[in-house]
């Protein structure tokens, strides 16, 4: 079936604010060229602790006394690790807007970036024999073989704002992962990722900072979007649901942290609230985002307060049964 002319005449608009957008691309990606810092995933991963698995190598079978690290930091080391994984999905997405100019070059870079994220969590887990790793590949072929698809009818700048504030998110995922993982060096290893999410994100962030000054409703209408509906890229890993609470549980990523340390904070600095020049679209979208941001705090505050109950509860329990 043939586009719409509708649908044409949005193609035609997204193209022109993409032309328009393309100085605002090269500068930032200059930017990042100039901050960021070369690192080699070999140099974070802990070799010394590292032996044979059983298989051609003859080594010995992974057992569960050998994953010393907290579960609720394995989960999400391997939640972490299986969304890197889909990057082939996740490069083929955003390469869909351009191969050529700055944008090409920005796309092939932030994926090389991407790639060594991954690299280094999987070296890291195996050496350390963290996690099982057969049942790590499976669910990595699990994964990989079901895809990725951007939503439908989203848009380049839809693309665009879902990263930014995808990339802080997964950046304050790692952080937190770190720090209960109670290993100094995944504390580190997952520091030195984050950093490099730090600086995808101020990317993203400037495209959607400058879209406003060049077309602020359809900027407007996609921040709304992209917020009311945003998930992680991970949410399609099998019992994405039940591992993603027990991250929560743990604080390594919930509904406060990604309302106050996510869009909150890109918000502000994007000044929607503050912006002027909206036309009735623009307006509405903003009342739609405000509206949602609301609720979310609301939302947030129940579970907090949820999940104090819980961990007093257990305590409890814990305390009796020393007792």
């Amino acid at each position: 079936m043939p586009p719409r002319l509708s649908d044409r005449s949005a193609e035609r608009a997204e193209s022109a604010l993409l032309y328009e957008l393309q100085p605002v691309v090269e500068a930032n990606l200059h930017r990042h060229l100039g901050v960021a810092k070369e690192w080699f995933p070999h140099e974070y991963v802990p070799w010394s602790r590292a032996r044979d698995f059983e298989g051609p190598m003859g080594g010995e079978a992974w057992t569960e006394e050998e994953a010393t690290l907290p579960e609720v930091a394995r989960t999400s080391l391997i939640v972490n690790l299986l969304t890197e994984d889909n990057l082939p999905g996740y490069h083929f997405a955003i390469a869909q807007f351009g191969k050529d100019g700055a944008w090409g070059t920005w796309v092939n870079r932030w994926t090389a970036e991407e790639a060594r994220h991954g690299i280094a969590l999987r070296d890291y887990l195996l050496a350390t024999r963290a996690v099982d790793p057969r049942a790590l590949e499976r669910a990595r072929m699990v994964h990989m073989s079901a895809g990725y698809d951007r939503p439908d009818g989203f848009s380049a700048l839809h693309a665009i704002t879902y990263a930014a504030f995808q990339e802080l998110a997964t950046r304050i995922s790692h952080r937190n992962t770190g720090r209960v993982s109670t290993d100094p060096v995944c504390d580190a290893l997952l520091a030195r990722i984050a950093a490099d999410e730090n600086l995808h994100m101020v990317f993203y962030r400037s495209l959607v900072d400058a879209a406003f000054e060049l077309a602020p409703d359809t900027t407007m209408r996609a921040v709304a979007d992209v917020v009311t509906g945003f998930e992680m890229p991970g949410s399609t890993i099998k019992d994405f649901g039940r591992k993603s609470a027990q991250i929560a549980l743990a604080g390594i990523y919930d509904l406060r942290l990604h309302h106050d340390s996510v869009l909150m904070p890109i918000l502000r600095t994007l000044r929607v609230f503050e912006r002027e020049g909206f036309g009735p679209e623009g307006e509405a979208a903003r009342e739609e985002l405000a509206a949602f941001t609301g609720r979310l705090d609301t939302k947030a505050t129940a579970f907090t307060d949820r999940r104090a109950a819980i961990r007093a509860a257990r305590a409890k329990q814990a305390a009796t049964a020393a007792g």
